[in-house]
């Protein structure tokens, strides 16, 4: 194990961050994640650059019960200051309890997400001007293993095979890869419109002059999507995702959202479906669709339950509901930015202006 996070570690900070000496580097996650938070510390200091950690007890529960609503809108002024003044923000993601917040006020919820609207939007802006770099990566622990229905070890395994890390050069497979993702973006990038359509799935919407980005494992690591940001008011009709969408500790069951002129007109689950109701009504960009992406990562075959992995399934669609990232050419702003998956591989079809591209998770001339 201690070998595997070291070479993560070298992966991270030398492809996906491109770390160089003299940056001020952010190493953030829970004590949970500590023992890669160690690996990237060494890596950071053997590129010679200043690793600066901010490691944090998993509280946000006590936070949401116990604070009044002022506790819970306040924004620590360091972590203006953190995002201000890094070169490079690396968060790795893992919890000791992924269901701490499932019974949580879905109101206390959405008062997180727009009290950090403000934050967020600086963070993007600078990312967007190219001041800041930034990778998010996940260190498997045992609640993670669990909601993927893993023991710890096939996790790890599945972890490590899903960024390339079981070959002896991940390097030049992600850059192979990176290859691939660049033929499929630009591909997409001389369509107009896209229709998808699956089982309670016939959705349309408006790409034309928005810029489509191969996501190659430097901002997510693993990675290997295609993303962009879809006209406004473009979407149409109606989309349901196959698996449950999982979002700030909650999970809620056969969502069903039906759009008219981008905007979301009804939206049902199965189960959870306050809080859907209470995410979408964050405020008004989150009943637009901040991003439209293809998985096309075939080393993750399978649902988690953890979004960095699962947006990235081959054969999959995603769509984000809320904030569009600037650099796709999106306008629409949020709060929100939640991402849920339609899987593609069976009984499906993507026609781009008219043509038939894509059928059975798969394109079919790129």
């Amino acid at each position: 194990m201690s070998e595997r996070l070291r070479h993560l570690a070298d992966t991270i900070v030398g492809y996906s961050a491109g770390v160089k000496s003299g940056e001020l580097v952010l190493l953030e996650g829970s004590v949970a994640v500590e023992p890669l938070i160690d690996e990237l510390y060494r890596s950071v200091l053997k590129a010679g650059a200043h690793p600066v950690t901010r490691v944090e007890l998993e509280l946000t529960e006590f936070l949401l019960a116990d604070g009044s609503d002022e506790q819970v809108e306040w924004v620590n002024p360091a972590r203006r200051e953190d995002i201000e003044r890094a070169d490079v923000r690396i968060v790795i993601e893992g919890a000791t309890n992924t269901k701490s917040l499932s019974a949580v006020d879905p109101a206390r919820q959405a008062l997180v997400e727009r009290s950090r609207a403000e934050l967020r939007d600086r963070y993007l802006e600078r990312a967007l001007s190219g001041e800041l770099r930034w990778v998010l990566s996940a260190y498997p622990t045992n609640a993670s293993a669990q909601d993927a229905e893993m023991s710890l070890a096939e996790y790890e395994d599945f972890s490590y095979r899903a960024a390339f890390l079981d070959n002896g050069d991940p390097v030049s497979r992600w850059r192979a890869f990176s290859e691939e993702l660049h033929r499929v973006a630009e591909f997409l990038s001389a369509k107009e419109e896209l229709r998808i359509v699956a089982e309670g799935t016939d959705l349309t919407l408006a790409v034309g002059g928005r810029t489509w980005i191969p996501a190659d494992g430097h901002e997510n690591f693993p990675d290997g999507e295609v993303f962009t940001a879809p006209h406004e008011t473009s979407a149409s009709g109606e989309i349901r995702f196959t698996y449950p969408a999982v979002f700030r500790g909650r999970q809620v069951d056969d969502v069903r959202l039906r759009f008219e002129q981008g905007e979301v007109v009804e939206a049902t689950a199965a189960r959870g479906q306050d809080f859907l109701e209470e995410m979408i009504g964050v405020d008004e960009g989150a009943r637009r669709v901040g991003e439209f992406a293809f998985g096309l990562n075939d080393a993750i075959p399978m649902f988690t339950r953890n979004i960095l992995f699962d947006e990235k399934i081959g054969g999959t669609v995603h769509l984000a509901l809320g904030t569009a990232y600037p650099e796709c050419g999106g306008t629409n702003r949020s709060a929100l930015h939640w991402d849920m998956i339609c899987d593609l591989r069976s009984g499906s079809e993507v026609h781009a202006d008219g043509e038939l591209v894509y059928r059975d998770g798969r394109f079919l001339s790129i």
